[in-house]
């Protein structure tokens, strides 16, 4: 009986993950999102304390100096496949949570359009509801094509070195393994929306208590 239901867990497991690669197709937005005119980012300071709201270990905001400032949103219980449909926030994927790493989901009209300037170098600075900022260093950017964009479940197609892996293999691949931060959003071309997907990986650098940042140590 335990097998039958570590089979069933599995297999539910897997649906979730196919359809959060997939969640472009559930959730369509309108073009028409992308009009909205662009702002200048907020001074770091300003931000911080915009977003905090006193919870420990709650993620509440990722800033990336010079591309991009907003407000991180949490999934629903039991809605793994949830994504803002606001335009000035992105989502904490609740999946990449349960194995200790931190995910953040757009739509590529929305939110997820700022992940497109988003460079291997560049600082991430996330902030937590108590005020502790946590930085990471953008490691390496992956670019897949669905190949059957359609359907919850095609295989991806690498266009870095045009290898084809599964949706579970590519969960693997962008959300397990030591601590980082997996930005997603999906990739538009040829008419489709979700014609592929965008991963941006940043690893650990830097961690900050309240306290200390508030005495000066990042600008």
């Amino acid at each position: 009986m335990a097998l039958k239901n570590q089979t069933l867990h599995n297999i539910l497991r897997a649906s979730l993950l196919l359809i959060i690669f997939a969640f472009f197709l559930i959730n369509p937005i309108s073009a028409l999102a992308m009009s909205k005119a662009e702002v200048a980012l907020p001074d770091f300071a300003n931000f911080v304390q915009a977003v905090q709201n006193g919870h420990q270990n709650v993620l509440r905001g990722v800033y990336v100096p010079n591309v991009l400032a907003l407000p991180v949103i949490q999934q629903p219980v039991g809605n793994p496949g949830y994504v803002s449909q606001k335009d000035d926030e992105v989502t904490q994927f609740s999946m990449a949570s349960e194995v200790g790493n931190i995910g953040l989901l757009a739509h590529n009209q929305l939110a997820g359009k700022s992940f497109s300037a988003l460079a291997a170098g560049q600082e991430v600075r996330l902030v937590f509801g108590d005020g502790t900022i946590e930085t990471f260093v953008i490691t390496k950017l992956l670019r897949y094509q669905a190949l059957q964009p359609n359907s919850t479940t095609s295989e991806f197609l690498s266009l870095e070195d045009y290898t084809t892996i599964t949706a579970e293999q590519l969960f693997r691949q962008v959300y397990r393994g030591n601590r980082h931060v997996t930005f997603q959003t999906c990739i538009a071309n040829e008419g489709m929306l979700s014609w592929g997907r965008l991963f941006v990986i940043a690893e650990p650098k830097s961690k900050y208590p309240a306290d200390e940042f508030r005495w000066g140590t990042l600008k």
